[in-house]
């Protein structure tokens, strides 16, 4: 008789550890950390080299019958003798250190200039921001729901305008109508500033909400008898919330460059003023550090709005 053979039974296999996504996410940040620490070194490099082709800031520090003398040794204590390559080491060694130098005009370090004059910029963005999502949010929500009527084409009309308008000569125009005209207002405000990431942001969340209400999932959402209150705030605007989220994190940005030209314009003490007031004295140390903080926002901004994906959307979660 031939032996009877039994299948055995089969060995049960472990189930999937979740080590290697935790171990992929966080090479994902390590990543992103050192792309963004070689962005703000290209950033500090180009901009040391391009501020120095401004000129030789020795002739607007000293009066203009200064002899010859007077300017080598002022040079000299500056530094500005060195050779160009010895320059850009000191200045890489200092940002290892977090130092910045000192300014050549206010003879104090950059660190407490710049921590002087960055809450009117944080306060300035931060208020813009606040108008920004406000009113955005809900224009381009009830832009989607009723697409096609006359409340959508308000609100369209509103995006063209806010998008073809330049922030400054709005502020103009209303200081003019309501502090010189009506003297309703004073003479400044921060909602200028939010004029286009308003027009951007509602235009965007109009368009990814619509394409987001007419998916499955929605009309599922409905069939169960959820109200279109619900099924807009709950299932609609989550999924729609991505590009949004994108151009949200890049707006921030934008709203700390666009206040270089705004506090200008309405004479604002924050950062982007000390810019413009650095660049004009030929302030290297100012001029390299505040270039550097708006690089520096860039890059914190976006790489926060990356990682927050896996927290919006699951599926970006698991492809991780």
């Amino acid at each position: 008789m031939s032996a009877l053979t039994l299948d055995e039974p089969p060995v049960p296999t472990a189930a999937p550890s979740r080590r290697p996504d935790r171990t992929g996410l966080l090479l994902g940040v390590a990543k992103r950390l050192a792309t963004a620490v070689f962005v703000l070194l290209c950033t500090a490099t180009v901009a040391f080299f391009l501020v120095r082709l401004s000129g030789d800031p020795v002739k607007i520090l000293l009066p203009p019958d200064a002899t010859a003398e007077q300017e080598q040794v002022l040079r000299h204590s500056l530094g500005l003798d060195q050779s160009l390559f010895a320059q850009y080491l000191d200045y890489l060694r200092g940002l290892l250190h977090l130092d910045f130098g000192d300014s050549l005009v206010y003879g104090q370090p950059v660190s407490e200039i710049l921590a002087d004059r960055l809450p009117a910029t944080l306060e300035l963005a931060a208020a813009a921001l606040a108008v920004t999502l406000v009113i955005a949010i809900p224009a381009g929500i009830v832009a989607a729901v009723r697409r096609g009527r006359g409340t959508d084409n308000t609100v369209m009309t509103g995006v063209l305008l806010g998008q073809s308008t330049p922030p400054f000569w709005v502020g103009i125009l209303l200081i003019l109508v309501f502090a010189v005209w009506l003297r309703a207002l004073p003479a400044s405000g921060y909602g200028t500033l939010a004029v286009y990431s308003v027009a951007v942001v509602a235009r965007l969340l109009r368009s990814s909400l619509i394409d987001v209400l007419s998916s499955d999932h929605i009309r599922s959402a409905r069939a169960k008898g959820f109200g279109p209150l619900q099924v807009v705030l709950r299932h609609g605007l989550r999924n729609a919330s991505l590009p949004v989220v994108t151009v949200v994190g890049l707006e921030v940005g934008n709203l700390l460059g666009g206040a270089i030209l705004t506090e200008r314009v309405f004479s604002w003490p924050g950062v982007g003023q000390l810019t413009v007031e650095a660049i004009s004295n030929r302030d290297f140390p100012l001029v390299q550090a505040t270039v550097l903080f708006f690089a520096a926002t860039f890059v914190v901004v976006n790489l926060l709005v990356d990682l927050s994906y896996s927290f919006l959307d699951p599926r970006v979660r698991t492809s991780r």
